[in-house]
């Protein structure tokens, strides 16, 4: 058994590590992998020598380099799968629900801030689902799910922005600062959570260990919305949420971009 360890400098959150997950598959001598996205690292464990799985991760572009490649003992590695399968049912659970909590919330209260926020839960869920629908699908249906998944989530981020214009240059009410900032709260309370379970499989499971960089922006995310229904409070203008909601909806086209990425 081997292993190799590889670099990969442009590896900040699971986008990058679906993506590669996707490119590696269909190669039978990889036996697992494990991910370090803190310090940007990946380890494969192969049957055999190959320059393949350097090749593939090149094609990528995402700054692969080689370390090192060792020989080990097979029983070096665990396949954990079944663990991490059931940590990525429970964030997706959690942010789909709360995408489902916050759009419909959103529309009620007329903030923006709140429906952007939505889609940012939205992104989350489907990054988590294309990691689940990776264990036994073909590569042709993942990519093409993943591309059709892009494709929706960039159309509702240009419709949202689209509506934020619109409310800057027409009269609108105030949107419902008591909605905005409950509601952000419970959702900061849901990604913390996410956290919390992250975190815990981080100290029994390598491979799922430092994602606090991608959580870390969804609870960045919903203190600004919180900071914004306050801001609402203060000056009793529509403008701090269009603002927020604009912001975040820029954030979701970007990690819209990204999930197409996953379906080239």
């Amino acid at each position: 058994m081997f292993k190799s360890t590889f670099k990969i400098s442009k590896m900040d959150c699971p986008s990058e590590e679906t993506l590669i997950r996707m490119k590696l598959e269909g190669l039978s001598m990889i036996k697992s992998l494990v991910f370090d996205i803190e310090n940007r690292k990946l380890t494969v464990f192969h049957s055999e020598e190959s320059s393949e799985i350097e090749n593939h991760l090149k094609e990528l572009n995402l700054g692969s380099q080689l370390q090192e490649t060792i020989v080990v003992q097979a029983d070096e590695f665990k396949d954990n799968s079944s663990v991490q399968s059931k940590l990525l049912w429970t964030v997706l659970i959690i942010n789909f629900a709360f995408f489902i909590i916050e759009i419909t919330t959103g529309f009620i209260s007329k903030s923006m801030g709140l429906v952007a926020d939505s889609l940012d839960m939205l992104a989350d869920a489907l990054v988590y689902g294309l990691s689940l629908w990776a264990v036994g699908s073909t590569v042709f249906r993942k990519k093409k799910v993943a591309k059709l998944s892009g494709y929706f989530q960039l159309a509702l981020a240009l419709i949202g922005l689209i509506e934020v214009i619109r409310r800057f240059i027409s009269f609108e009410a105030v949107p419902d600062f008591k909605t905005m900032i409950i509601v952000s709260i419970l959702a900061l309370i849901a990604n913390s959570v996410c956290l919390y379970l992250l975190q815990k499989s981080k100290s029994e499971e390598a491979h799922m260990k430092a994602t606090m960089i991608f959580t870390s922006n969804d609870i960045i995310i919903n203190t600004g919305v919180i900071a914004a229904g306050v801001l609402v409070l203060l000056t009793q203008s529509k403008y701090p949420d269009l603002i927020i909601g604009a912001i975040v909806f820029l954030i979701v086209v970007r990690g819209a971009f990204r999930i197409l990425k996953l379906g080239k």
